[in-house]
Parts: C-alpha cells; sequence; structure tokens
C-alpha cells in the first residue's frame, strides 16, 4: 500500500497546513437577483428543506442530488448512446425529473446546512466542486434531451456550461462573493433546460431541429439558411453568455481590483487556464480519428469534464484557504497530449481508443485522490465529517 502511495502527492502538497489555517477566515457570501428565485423558488426551497431529516448531512445532500443526474447519463448510455434517439417519452421526462431533484438539492443544502448548525467551508469545496462536474454531467443529458447527437452541437453545449462556470469561480476568487445576476444558469437556464427536456418527451426532440426560419418565423431570417432552430438557440444562448455573463464577471473582477488597489490586468492571464482546456480539446475532437466517427464522445466528455472539475475545484480551494491562484493542475496533460498526438496525426483510431480509455483512467483516479485527500484535510482540521453530522455543539 505504501509503494502505491508514493506515486501520488502527498497531503501537504494539495493543501498546506498554514493554508488551512485560513478556513477560520472563511465566510460565505453570495448575491442572487433572479427574480424566480426572489418570488418563486426561495419559498419553495424553504418548504423542501423541511423534508429531510435533521440527521442527513448538507454534503450527503448534495451528493445524493449529484446521483440523479449521473443516473441520467446512465440511461443516456443503457438506452440511448447516439444522444441523438428519439428514446422513450419517458426517457426525456427522467432527464428533466433529474435535472431539477439536482437543482432542488443543491439549493437546499446550504440551508440544511443552516438548519442544523453545520455549515463550514467544507461545504462549500463540495458544494461547488459537484456543480463543476455536474457542468458536463448535465451537459450530456441535456444535449439527449434536444438530441443533438454525437456532433459539435453537443461540444458547444459543454463548452457554454463550463465557461460560464469557470468564469463564476475565477469572479468570486477576486471579489470573494458569488454572484447570480437577473438571467443566471442555475436558475433560469436550468429551468428552460428542464421544461427542455418536457417538451421533447410530449413532441420529440426533432423540435429542436427544425429549419430556424420555422422555429423562429419572426427573426429566423437573421441566421443562415441551413441552421436549424438548435444552432440558432445555441448562437443565441453563447451572445447572452459572452454579453450577460462573461463580461460582467470581468467587470465585477474589475471593481474588486479597482477597490483593493490591485491590477485588474495582472488578473486576465489566470483566464489562460480555461483557453488552454478549451483548445485542447477542440483540436483533439476536430482532428480525431475515432472519437466522434465511432461514438466515443461520451467518454471524451467524462475524460475532459472530470480534468475541468479539477481546474475549478483548484481555484475554490484556493479561494478558500488564501492560496495564490492555480495555474495548472496535471489532469490537463492528457487533454494537451490528445490535441497534439492527433493534430499532427500520430493516432490510429485503434491507438487513439485506447489512449483515451488511459487518460480517462488517469484523470478519475488523480481527481478522486485528490478530493479524497483534501476532504480528509479539511474534516480532520475542522473537526467535522464530510457525510454525517458530528453531534458537537461547536461545528461552526
Amino acid at each position: 500500500m505504501e509503494s502505491i502511495r508514493s506515486y501520488f502527492p502527498s497531503g501537504d502538497e494539495y493543501v498546506t497546513e498554514d493554508a488551512l489555517k485560513n478556513l477560520r477566515n472563511y465566510k460565505y457570501r453570495a448575491v442572487d437577483k433572479s427574480f424566480l428565485t426572489k418570488y418563486l423558488y426561495r419559498h419553495y426551497w424553504e418548504w423542501a428543506v423541511t423534508l429531510f431529516p435533521r440527521w442527513m448531512a448538507p454534503n450527503l445532500i448534495t451528493l445524493t442530488g449529484l446521483s440523479f443526474e449521473i443516473i441520467d447519463v446512465a440511461l443516456v448510455l443503457l438506452i440511448m448512446p447516439d444522444l441523438e434517439g428519439p428514446g422513450p417519452a419517458w426517457l426525456y421526462f427522467a432527464f428533466g425529473i433529474g435535472m431539477w431533484l439536482y437543482s432542488t438539492f443543491d439549493n437546499v443544502d446550504g440551508k440544511q446546512a443552516r438548519r442544523t448548525g453545520s455549515s463550514s467551508p467544507l461545504g462549500e469545496l463540495f458544494d461547488h466542486g459537484c456543480d463543476a462536474l455536474n457542468c458536463t454531467i448535465a451537459g450530456i443529458v441535456e444535449a439527449s434531451a434536444f438530441g443533438c447527437g454525437i456532433s459539435w452541437q453537443t461540444v458547444t453545449i459543454i463548452f457554454m456550461t463550463t465557461a460560464s462556470f469557470f468564469f463564476s469561480t475565477w469572479e468570486e476568487y477576486h471579489t470573494g462573493v458569488l454572484y447570480l445576476g437577473y438571467i443566471n444558469g442555475p436558475t433560469e437556464i436550468l429551468t428552460f433546460a428542464v421544461l427542455a427536456c418536457f417538451a421533447s418527451g410530449i413532441w420529440g426532440p426533432q423540435i429542436w431541429h427544425v429549419p430556424v426560419t420555422q422555429g423562429l418565423p419572426l427573426i429566423g431570417r437573421l441566421f443562415p439558411a441551413t441552421w436549424e432552430l438548435m444552432d440558432a438557440l445555441l448562437a443565441l444562448t453563447v451572445v447572452a453568455m459572452v454579453f450577460g455573463h462573461c463580461l460582467i464577471c470581468c467587470w465585477n473582477v474589475y471593481a474588486a481590483c479597482k477597490e483593493q488597489k490591485r491590477s485588474f490586468w495582472a488578473t486576465l492571464p489566470q483566464l489562460a487556464q480555461y483557453f488552454a482546456f478549451a483548445v485542447s480539446c477542440y483540436v483533439w475532437l476536430r482532428n480525431s480519428t475515432t472519437i466522434l466517427a465511432d461514438n466515443h464522445l461520451v467518454l471524451f466528455l467524462i475524460t475532459a469534464g472530470t480534468a475541468f472539475g479539477r481546474i475549478v475545484s483548484k481555484i475554490i480551494l484556493a479561494h478558500l484557504t488564501e492560496m495564490p491562484f492555480p495555474s495548472y493542475t496535471v489532469q490537463m496533460i492528457p487533454l494537451a497530449l490528445g490535441a497534439v498526438f492527433s493534430w499532427l496525426g500520430l493516432f490510429t483510431p485503434r491507438t487513439e481508443l485506447a489512449f483515451l480509455v488511459i487518460s480517462s483512467v488517469f484523470v478519475v483516479v488523480a481527481y478522486l485522490h485528490w478530493a479524497l485527500v483534501v476532504i480528509e484535510r479539511f474534516c480532520e482540521f475542522l473537526g467535522i465529517n464530510c457525510l454525517s453530522i458530528r453531534p458537537q455543539p461547536d461545528i461552526e
């Protein structure tokens, strides 16, 4: 066992004792401008939390919520592995219900923490870490609900979910506040996604693939004549994400840097980490001999999504422990190598699939080791359990 452990970094390499001491300064701050949250969902979540027993740990609620989305991905692989379908009507309703339950559990866990007096920095790391993984998991489910298939439409959905989450995490690192705007991903966009799943269950996913002039009769002529409704929806969403989310994140970071008398321009190179991730994924897929052609896209997305989960979780960890902004993660190596090898034409379909499988195992194992070690160190330092509530009056 010791010989195996020698191949992995030590806990102190992931998070030092000095960094853990900064957890004493932790204070969760969030701003949610959503009208849906204010006038509707807030009351629903306050009611929903009363359905959970007080002995149930907030992190267990978070993990249970994520499991609904994982079940949906399993259903995709078993029933509709081409992500296109059409599948049975109940499958699309299962997608929508899984997303709704994930959202409910994700919003209830914090309320459960305050209800039971078990709030801690680990809760934010665990919650946002699951959210980071769900960017890809939910993206796969939603692409299947839209009937996008093994295509660049599916890849675009993943790029949108991961990019918006990365910018939010980068923003929170510098501002100390999780900011959700009047229209945000976890509320309005997720509501649309759930309703879209139900619509596919009622009318079939083909409704998203009619000519854009038929799907959007008022503005359809503004788009290329060959586009489907789905192409237009993705394009509009990308524009909304860039101007309504990413640039606002940049403005908030600029304002925070100005208030703290720091250089905003010094923060911009930190965004290169996501662009390296996105470019590596794009180049590998664009030059791949087998991923799109032979239906290995889900395996690729799980590999890339796990690497992305590690990238943003390290930023969250740095925010909580007041460590410098992380600029590199080892899980990026397989993606970068895959991009280079495919671009140079060094892969055959068989060798590329073998490399992808090995990369997937490496990325998942490395992520799990990092997560388990960091969680263990948080629990030891804070005197808490991760998935259960320790019966102590000073849990805070």
